[in-house]
């Protein structure tokens, strides 16, 4: 296989921590290494650029802070000669977001013929998503919300393909009038992603603090991803000696914080905040990952957990459906009910070596196999490319 120069268009970055930038991360890095050229184009803060110098190939635009969401931000100039190079010799462009940059990523591709790939990382149509990220004026917010649909099909109508990351949301977007897609999952690295309890073994014992289960939670701590169905199940459980513990940071932080104090349940909670390395410590010090979310489009925290050999207790809905197997590798509960989630976190603590096709479900996630499918998707559009011109 030829050497590629591969352009990433991104609206977000490092420090934000997401699924978003895991997987722009864990590709760039497997293309990499691979021999391919992986130029990253994003908006970011004074911190992203300070980031941005260590990487290669990294360029950040200036940006504005996105007020309703301070760990994100939006370029406000990204139309520079230098990124005009860039989409000149690149021979795919990749977009990972649909705003400002990635429609700079759209156009890029249109002005120099090149093919233009986008993942669908995030169902940015989310109510909660709009209601708290969009503006406060309530007509805007309406707006958002009849026109988020049409928008994004005006961009996946302008892509070659657009990656959806299950099948969940290759249906989803199927039915919303977007068809040019095709299926391929955000790889994980199954060599930093694997079951070593010894070695979290210390971890594990200060985590627990003298209790007996290990309950965690990975992600972004803001609205859609519904921690309060944990922290009301976590209200039921508390006689059960359960430590919830959160890794995550985000805009719904302080309010979590305080309901977890309002339930007086400060004993059985620990906020680690965000964790750029050793996050595979904390899984393999877990005894399960909840995941109360209904905005996950794969949840790469969860193929995460399951790389470690943990089951899985999440949100009956959207990727997680497709993804936790009842019995097998964790349960579902109805999305957002808290009885069910408590009911479900208690079934698994109780039988804990019943889920033992936890690492049998990863196979298909691999980073090197996603990216295998990666490189032939961006192949075949070079090639049909190439012959249309």
């Amino acid at each position: 296989m030829r050497h590629l120069n591969i352009s990433f268009y991104t609206d977000t970055y490092y420090p934000a921590i997401d699924g978003v930038v895991t997987s722009i991360r864990e590709y760039k890095r497997a293309l990499e290494s691979r021999g391919h050229e992986v130029r990253l184009l994003t908006s970011g803060t004074a911190e992203t650029r300070k980031i941005a110098k260590l990487e290669r190939n990294v360029i950040v635009t200036p940006s504005i802070k996105f007020k309703r969401y301070p760990q994100y931000s939006l370029s406000i100039i990204p139309f520079v000669d230098v990124r005009k190079r860039w989409a000149a010799t690149a021979d795919i462009i990749h977009i990972h977001t649909p705003f400002t940059i990635g429609l700079y990523g759209l156009l890029s591709g249109y002005i120099n013929h090149v093919p233009v790939v986008w993942t669908f990382h995030t169902l940015v149509t989310n109510k909660d998503t709009i209601d708290q990220y969009t503006a406060s004026n309530r007509s805007l917010r309406s707006i958002a919300k009849r026109y988020s649909w049409p928008y994004l099909k005006f961009i996946a109508k302008r892509c070659n393909v657009v990656v959806a990351p299950t099948e969940t949301v290759r249906s989803l977007l199927n039915r919303k009038g977007i068809k040019n897609t095709v299926v391929i999952p955000n790889g994980v690295d199954l060599n930093r992603f694997k079951r070593n309890r010894a070695g979290a073994a210390s971890l594990r014992k200060r985590l627990l603090a003298g209790n007996r289960h290990i309950v965690l939670y990975v992600g972004r701590i803001s609205k859609e991803k519904n921690i309060e169905t944990m922290v009301r199940a976590a209200n039921l459980l508390r006689e059960k000696r359960i430590m919830f513990v959160i890794v995550g940071e985000g805009p719904y932080s302080a309010k979590i914080r305080k309901m977890v104090e309002s339930y007086k349940l400060e004993g059985s909670f620990t906020f680690v905040g965000s964790i750029r390395h050793g996050l595979a410590k904390y899984y393999n010090a877990a005894d399960m990952l909840c995941l109360p979310s209904t905005f996950e489009t794969q949840g790469i925290v969860c193929i995460e957990a399951m790389a470690c050999g943990i089951p899985v207790v999440g949100a009956d809905f959207l990727a997680l459906k497709e993804i936790i197997k009842n019995g097998k590798n964790g349960e579902r509960f109805k999305a957002k009910d808290f009885k069910d989630c408590a009911n479900k976190i208690e079934k698994v603590l109780s039988r804990p070596d019943s889920y033992k096709e936890t690492e049998k479900t990863i196979k298909d996630y691999s980073i090197n196999e996603c990216t295998d499918r990666m490189l032939k998707l961006y192949n075949e559009l070079i090639i049909k490319n190439r012959i249309s011109q």
